[in-house]
C-alpha cells in the first residue's frame, strides 16, 4: 500500500511541479520561507541528509519537488523558541548551535552539523519550537514543511528507524548532560565539553578542535557564566593541559582532562 502511495506521487511530480499542484496533494500547503529566507545555489548532494540518503527510490521525485536548499548567514536565526512548528531542517554544510532560554541566560543544548537535523524537537504536543537554532558559521539546509515530513516518515521505513535511533541517542546525552549539570563541578563540565566537541568535531592536523567557539557560546554549553570559563581556561593553560588560540582549543593533556569527568559517572 504504502509503495503505491510512492509510485503515485512519481507520477504525479512527472507531470507538475509547482505550487498549485503541490497544495492539492498536501491540503494547506503554503510556503512559509519564501521571500523571507534565501535559497542556496548549491543543491543537497542527495546523500549527507539523512532523509534523502534513507529514502526509496519512488520517493525522490516527491523529495525534488518539495525539499528546499536554503542558506543561513553566520548569526541568522533558523527558528526561533516558541515559534510556529512549520517543518525540519536537515543540515548539509556548515554548524548550528540549538539553544534555549536558561532564566535571563542561553543554555547551549548540542551543535548540529553535516548530515545532523534540527526542528524537531517541535514535534508532538502543542507544535511549536521549544528550542531556537542558530548558525554558527554560513550554513546549508535541506528543508521540508511538516506536512511533507511526516508523509515521508510514513513511506519510508529506513528513515523512520534511522530517525528513532537519532532521538533515543539524543535522548541519552540530554540526560547526560542534565545529570552533569546537577552533579559535576564546572571544571568537571568543562572538560566534559571539549571532550563532546573532540567526539563531535573530530581534531585537526595542528591539534585543535575543529570548531570556533566563543567564549560565551562555550558557557552557554557547559552552563556556566562567561567569567568562570575564562578563569577555568586560562587555569588549564597555565597547567598546560590545555592551549588556547582564539577561538580554538587544543588538549595537551588527555589523561588530565578525563580525570576532571570523574564525576560524570554519579
Amino acid at each position: 500500500m504504502l509503495l503505491h502511495i510512492a509510485k503515485c506521487w512519481y507520477k504525479r511530480t512527472r507531470v507538475r511541479r509547482n505550487e498549485s499542484y503541490i497544495a492539492t496533494i498536501l491540503p494547506g500547503f503554503k510556503h512559509p520561507l519564501k521571500n523571507i529566507m534565501k535559497k542556496s545555489k548549491k543543491d543537497c548532494d542527495l546523500k549527507s541528509c539523512m532523509m534523502c540518503r534513507l529514502c526509496i527510490k519512488e520517493w525522490m521525485p516527491a523529495m525534488e519537488v518539495n525539499r528546499q536548499n536554503l542558506y543561513f548567514k553566520k548569526g541568522e536565526v533558523l527558528f526561533r523558541e516558541g515559534e510556529e512548528l512549520k517543518g525540519i531542517y536537515f543540515i548539509h554544510e556548515g554548524t548550528v548551535k540549538v539553544h534555549k532560554k536558561w532564566g535571563d541566560k542561553e543554555l547551549i543544548l548540542r551543535f548540529a552539523r553535516k548530515g545532523a537535523i534540527a526542528g524537531h524537537r517541535g514535534l508532538g504536543g502543542d507544535s511549536l519550537y521549544p528550542v531556537s537554532a542558530t548558525a554558527l558559521e554560513p550554513v546549508t539546509v535541506c528543508y521540508v514543511d511538516l506536512d511533507f515530513f511526516k508523509a515521508t516518515t510514513k513511506i519510508n521505513q529506513d528513515f523512520l528507524y534511522e530517525l528513532m535511533m537519532f532521538f533515543a541517542k539524543e535522548l541519552k546525552e540530554s540526560e547526560r548532560n542534565m545529570r552533569n549539570l546537577a552533579h559535576m563541578s564546572v571544571k568537571g563540565r568543562i572538560a566534559q565539553a571539549l571532550l563532546i566537541l573532540t567526539e563531535k568535531f573530530e581534531v585537526k592536523d595542528d591539534g585543535t578542535i575543529d570548531i570556533e567557539l566563543s567564549r560565551q557560546d562555550f558557557a552557554s554549553f557547559v552552563g556556566t557564566t562567561y567569567e568562570t570559563v575564562f578563569r577555568i581556561l586560562n587555569e588549564l593553560t597555565e597547567n598546560n593541559i590545555i592551549k588556547v588560540n582564539g577561538k580554538l582549543i587544543s588538549i595537551l593533556n588527555m589523561e588530565k582532562i578525563l580525570s576532571f569527568t570523574t564525576d560524570a559517572d554519579i
